[in-house]
C-alpha cells in the first residue's frame, strides 16, 4: 500500500504539555491516512521520534515550534522548527539519567537524522524509510486539510540540506 501526501504542520507552543498533543496529531494523521495500518511498528516509532524531538524544542529552547510531516516516494520525514539557532547536541545517557536520550533514540531508530540553521531558528529533522509496497490509500488527502497549519503561517521552504521536495498542500 502506497500512502501519498505532501505535508502536514501542527503549530505548538511553548509549553511541555504539547509534547502529548503532538503524539496525539501524530497518530491521528498517519491513522487517517491508511498508514499505521499498513505500517504499524513504524508509525509507533514515528510517534516515539515525534515526542522526543518536540520535547527538545519546547523544553530546550522556551519558545514555540512547529511539527511538520512529509511523504514523498518510499520515505517519511518529520521535522521539528523551533526558534533556537543552538546545534542539538547529542548526548549518551547513563542508566540512572532521567533525561537526555532524546537524540540517542533519534539516531537509533530514524534511517537519517540531521538539523541545519533556518532565519533565526533551526530544522532538526528525520527520516523513515517505508517497508511496504505498492498501491494506494483511498482518503489519502484527509492528511494534508488547511485545518492543520494556523492560518497565516505558510509553509517556509526546505533548507539546503532536504533531500525531499516538500510542495505545499491547497
Amino acid at each position: 500500500m502506497n500512502v501519498q501526501f505532501s505535508h502536514v504542520q501542527l503549530e505548538i507552543g511553548a509549553d511541555p504539555a504539547e509534547v502529548g498533543r503532538a503524539r496525539g496529531w501524530t497518530r491521528d494523521r498517519l491513522t487517517g491516512c491508511g498508514f499505521a495500518a499498513v505500517e504499524e511498528q513504524l508509525a509507533e516509532t514515528v510517534v516515539l521520534l515525534v515526542s522526543e524531538l518536540v520535547t527538545n524544542a519546547v523544553v530546550h529552547t522556551g519558545h514555540p515550534a512547529a511539527l511538520r510531516m512529509s511523504m514523498l516516494g518510499g520515505a517519511l520525514r518529520v521535522e521539528v522548527l523551533d526558534g533556537s539557532r543552538s546545534a542539538p547536541v547529542p548526548r549518551h545517557a547513563e542508566r540512572k539519567d532521567t533525561s537526555g536520550r532524546g537524540l540517542e533514540l533519534v539516531s537509533r531508530l530514524a534511517d537519517r537524522w540531521g538539523w541545519h540553521r533556518v532565519g533565526d531558528g533551526k530544522r532538526v529533522w528525520c527520516e523513515f524509510d517505508r517497508t511496504s509496497g505498492a498501491g494506494s490509500v483511498a482518503g489519502a488527502d484527509d492528511c494534508s486539510r488547511g485545518q492543520d497549519r494556523a492560518a497565516g503561517s505558510p509553509m517556509a521552504p526546505p533548507g539546503p540540506r532536504t533531500p525531499l521536495t516538500l510542495r505545499p498542500t491547497h
